[in-house]
């Protein structure tokens, strides 16, 4: 490398340091947290690498990090001896924001400096956080098991570009020297430091130097007279360092010992996430698998939740020691929300992500870990109507312990955010698949909000029920007013409905509940057995046998578009609605698969006709036969949600009928 080079920033970083030096944190204080979290980081990779390298570790095999500041400079550094940087890793780190996101991560910048707060830690660039309280930043790195001569400065003032030159550096890993502006000046105060580390830094498991202070009493105004005063006395440095957290990762000390507050810092700091965790678990599992468990369950979902290619997953450690960030292995695909630390006592340090997929300790890590999360949102589940629960029938309030208060709603809340992908876990986890399904909500012809339980339901079903009803649509709207629904209104019968993309996938792995078959009422004829009367029934045959003649010319009309025609009781106000057998695969999933670019199976709807009414009594005799017939066919294809395939055909035919 020549001695300088002065290179730009990638477009998207010069955005996100114009939003950072205009005060996008609410929090100023935050971006100490951030830097120290990276310093731990770079020292738990050096950990890592020297499993296989123990040269790495030079002359200090001590990882520790250490602040300090100068008031004369007004400068603040954060230095740690863990893995360091070569020169072009401090171009491709420093420069570049690395992440496949970037641009999902510029979109989501709203400039509501909360909730952008939590973005940059998120994508991993809390190193930019600096620029909060600096108006220059210079980073000095030597990489572990370099030469001295191989070290680099990166120097930059936060706009758009920044200068990298070699520096000899004796010391492995990474200086930050933050050159403060005039308004952050108070963190060149030992106690304001101590303080903001004591907040957001304690559980780091490494230790965290401070230069001592002590108070020095100021020089005699007259070195020859005593009562003549002093010069204002002050705090001076010893020259000695001392550690000033605890030291000592936070999942393995005792429950007792750590307060609600570390665990909620602790969080945030994994997390990058600026809201506290809806609720945690802190286990320590003895048996044939030893390992400790800290797993927290998020108040909100990442904006990347969707994206099954991000690596997801909690941070594995082997007797304390970091091994690799978002183990997916410790935990199912359809818990991937869930952060945390498991700390195993049996795996080699050595582990791999590889080894991790076959290790019978890691299948009993994944099992307990699962089991775990389930028994958390089953407690938050079983206090989320606590209130409604508590409340009796005169109207009197039980006394309700706080802590179960504090879980009031909370699982709505969790549901809101995660219910989606909670439901991928009845295709992926058949071993708890029952539990899941007890964990799932929907709404129903009863509440508009998804709240209503499989057993809700099961418990409000009338007498004669045999089945639990549910429908499938794009939108809540849909779903309600879908044509399918109208005797089950009439009747009062309750009906799930389901909107979500994932419920038709995940529907096909749950035929039952608590031994009530689950029955979608757009596949296959409606039988609602003891629910429907024998003059309904007698009805519904004599107008079948009377209406043959008409059915046969529909059927031949609309032979490319229907597999087969036939009269229904499922219909009260509309003409007709679209239906699939039993085993066929339904118009939405067909659509969704469609729009997802996938091979949907050809299979052709069966059309249901309501007898009784107006439109299909007008189809006989009607000289316009063909051209009805395929209007209520469309027409029963936009109610549920489809386009016709032709819609200029339907257009002309409709204004054919109306001119």
């Amino acid at each position: 490398m020549s001695n300088k080079q002065t290179l730009s920033f990638q477009a998207e970083v010069a955005q996100l340091l114009h939003l950072v030096t205009h005060s996008l944190y609410s929090n100023q204080e935050i971006f100490l947290r951030e830097l120290i979290s990276n310093a731990s980081d770079a020292c738990d990779k050096l950990r890592f690498e020297a499993l296989n390298n123990n040269a790495l570790y030079e002359d200090a095999p001590n990882l520790e990090v250490r602040v300090s500041f100068d008031q004369a400079a007004k400068t603040l550094t954060i230095t740690d001896n863990g893995i360091g940087m070569t020169a072009q890793e401090a171009i491709d780190h420093l420069g570049t924001i690395a992440k496949s996101g970037t641009k999902d991560f510029m979109g989501k910048l709203s400039g509501d400096q909360k909730a952008d707060a939590q973005l940059i830690g998120q994508f991993g660039v809390g190193f930019y956080s600096g620029f909060i309280v600096a108006d220059k930043i210079t980073v000095e790195s030597r990489r572990a098991g370099v030469p001295a001569e191989e070290g680099v400065r990166w120097t930059s003032g936060g706009t758009g570009d920044f200068e990298v030159e070699a520096i000899n550096r004796a010391e492995r890993g990474t200086s930050i020297i933050l050159h403060l502006r005039d308004d952050a000046e108070e963190y060149l105060n030992a106690w304001k430091l101590k303080s903001v580390i004591a907040k957001y830094s304690d559980h780091i498991s490494l230790p965290i130097l401070m230069e001592k202070e002590e108070w020095k009493d100021g020089e005699l105004i007259n070195p020859a007279d005593e009562s003549g005063g002093r010069q204002p006395g002050g705090m001076a440095k010893t020259g000695e360092w001392e550690t000033i957290n605890k030291a000592s990762a936070l999942w393995t000390r005792p429950k007792k010992d750590i307060s609600e507050e570390q665990y909620q810092e602790f969080y945030k700091a994994i997390s990058h996430d600026h809201e506290a965790p809806l609720t945690w678990a802190h286990n320590r599992v003895e048996g044939n698998t030893e390992y400790t468990q800290l797993l927290y369950i998020p108040a909100k979902a990442p904006f990347d939740l969707w994206n099954r290619d991000k690596k997801a997953g909690v941070k594995l450690y082997v007797k304390r020691v970091f091994i690799m960030d978002d183990a997916e292995a410790l935990m199912p695909t359809y818990l991937r929300f869930v952060k945390g630390v498991i700390d195993s006592a049996d795996l080699p340090l050595n582990v791999s992500r590889e080894l991790l997929q076959e290790s019978r300790d890691v299948r009993a890590i994944r099992e307990g870990s699962t089991k775990r999360v389930l028994s958390m949102l089953e407690d938050l589940a079983k206090h989320d109507k606590h209130e409604a629960a508590a409340a009796g029938a005169d109207g009197v309030t039980d006394v309700v312990d706080a802590d179960d208060q504090a879980k009031e709603g909370k699982y709505s809340a969790f549901y809101a955010e995660f219910g989606s992908v909670l439901k991928e876990g009845l295709g992926e986890d058949f071993g708890n698949r029952e539990r899941l399904a007890k964990l799932l909500r929907f709404a129903s012809t009863t509440s508009d909000t998804a709240s209503v339980s499989f057993a809700d339901y099961k418990a409000r079903m009338k007498d004669g029920q045999e089945a639990i009803y549910y429908i499938t649509a794009d939108t809540l709207a849909a779903a309600k007013n879908s044509p399918q629904l109208e005797v089950f209104k009439k009747k009062g019968i309750e009906v799930l409905l389901m909107t979500d993309r994932v419920d038709e996938w995940a529907l096909n792995y749950l035929n039952e509940f608590d031994g009530t078959p689950l029955q979608s009422v757009a596949k296959g004829a409606v039988d609602l057995g003891s629910l429907q009367d024998e003059a309904e029934k007698k009805a519904a045959e004599e107008a079948a046998e009377a209406f043959k003649p008409l059915l046969a010319k529909l059927k031949e009309a609309l032979k490319d578009k229907a597999e087969d025609v036939r009269v229904t009781t499922r219909l009260v106000d509309s003409p007709a609605c679209l239906v699939v057998q039993d085993d066929g695969m339904s118009t939405q999933l067909a659509r969704m698969l469609k729009q997802a670019g996938q091979q949907a199976p050809e299979s052709k709807p069966v059309l249901e006709v309501n007898a009784e009414h107006a439109l299909v009594k007008k189809l006989e005799g009607s000289v316009h036969f063909h051209d009805l017939a395929h209007i209520l066919f469309d027409q029963a294809l936009l109610a549920e949600g489809g386009l016709p395939a032709d819609p200029a055909a339907y257009v002309k035919r409709v204004n054919a009928l109306l001119v």
